[in-house]
């Protein structure tokens, strides 16, 4: 996932994002564990996916409320 991408998801969109991501790394791992995926550099992706999502969310947070006097 790009950072383009993930800058033109909204906060809620963001959250659902996190969590399914959070369950597709459990589900890899799981795999992984009973015997080996073909391709295992994808559970490195799938955290750095979830680092970034979560570095987005923080980011947000982080912005001064721009409020209307």
């Amino acid at each position: 996932m790009k950072n383009s991408e993930i800058t033109g998801l909204s906060k809620e969109e963001l959250v659902v994002r996190i969590a399914e991501e959070k369950e597709n790394l459990v589900k890899l791992k799981f795999a992984h564990t009973i015997s080996a995926i073909e391709n295992p550099t994808r559970i490195r992706k799938v955290r750095r996916d979830i680092a970034r999502l979560n570095t987005e969310v923080a980011k947000r947070k982080a912005e001064p409320a721009t409020e209307t006097k």
